[in-house]
C-alpha cells in the first residue's frame, strides 16, 4: 500500500507542475459556473442542480481524456517507463496508483463546486438527497470515462492518440446507446445498446435516484478497463 501512496502522490502532484491541469480545472469551473447561473436564475424555471450535473456528464467526456491521457503515455513517450517496469512493485501498483490520482484530481476538480449549494441555499430550500445522488453520478461516469482513459493511455506514447481514442470512443458508446439510434435495432441489439447506454444509467441519478445496478455497472466496467491496462503494460514485458 505504501508503494501505491507514493506512485499516486506523485501523480497527484504531476497535475500540478504543469499549466494543463490548472487550465482544465479553470475551464471546467468556468463553464459550469455559468450554467448554474444561468439555471437558478432563470425566473421561469426552479432552483436546481440538474442542468449543472446534466451539463458535467457531457462536459467529463473532454475532461476525462485530458487528465488520463499521460498516465501511461508521458511514461512511453520520455522512456522513463523502463526504470518504472524494473522498480521494486507490481504493474498493478503502477496502473492502480496512476489511476487513483487521477480520480483524486477528478475529485478536486468537483470539489469546488459545492459553493453552488451555498447559493442554492440561498434562493431555495434545496433537496440533498438529489444533490448527493448527483455528486455520486458524475464520480461514478468519471471513475468509467478515466478507467477508459488509463487503458488507451498504455497503449501509445502519444498523449494525443490516447485522448482522441477515449473521446472518441465515448462519443461512439453515447451516440450508438441513444434513444432514437437504439431503438431502430432489433430487439437484441437493443437490449444490449441499452444496457451499456451511459446516459440512461445516469438519468437515475441526475433525478436523485440512487440505482445499485447502475453504481454496481460503472464500477465493475472500471475495475475491468484498469484490469485490460495491467495486462496491456504487462504485455510490454514480454516484447
Amino acid at each position: 500500500m505504501s508503494a501505491l501512496a507514493a506512485v499516486a502522490r506523485r501523480e497527484f502532484a504531476a497535475y500540478f507542475r504543469t499549466p494543463i491541469g490548472w487550465v482544465v480545472v479553470a475551464l471546467y469551473l468556468a463553464l459550469s459556473g455559468v450554467v448554474f447561473a444561468l439555471a437558478v436564475f432563470e425566473p421561469s424555471a426552479p432552483a436546481s442542480l440538474r442542468p449543472f450535473f446534466s451539463l458535467s456528464g457531457w462536459v467529463l467526456l473532454f475532461v476525462a481524456p485530458a487528465v488520463s491521457m499521460r498516465l501511461i503515455s508521458e511514461e512511453l513517450r520520455t522512456g522513463t517507463i523502463e526504470p518504472l517496469l524494473t522498480a521494486p512493485v507490481s504493474d498493478w501498483v503502477v496502473v492502480a496508483g496512476k489511476y487513483a490520482a487521477a480520480l483524486g484530481f477528478l475529485i478536486v476538480m468537483l470539489a469546488p463546486t459545492t459553493i453552488y449549494l451555498v447559493v442554492l441555499e440561498s434562493v431555495s430550500d434545496p433537496d440533498y438527497g438529489p444533490v448527493l445522488a448527483g455528486y455520486l453520478g458524475l464520480a461514478l461516469a468519471g471513475m468509467l470515462y478515466l478507467a477508459l482513459g488509463a487503458f488507451f493511455s498504455t497503449l501509445t506514447p502519444s498523449q494525443t492518440l490516447a485522448f482522441l481514442g477515449t473521446l472518441f470512443t465515448l462519443l461512439i458508446l453515447r451516440l450508438a446507446t441513444a434513444e432514437g439510434i437504439a431503438s431502430r435495432t432489433p430487439d437484441r441489439i437493443a437490449d444490449l445498446l441499452y444496457a451499456v447506454s451511459i446516459d440512461r444509467r445516469l438519468a437515475g441519478f441526475t433525478r436523485g435516484v440512487v440505482d445499485s445496478a447502475d453504481a454496481a455497472f460503472f464500477v465493475i466496467a472500471s475495475a475491468w478497463l484498469v484490469v485490460l491496462s495491467v495486462i496491456a503494460l504487462q504485455s510490454r514485458r514480454w516484447r
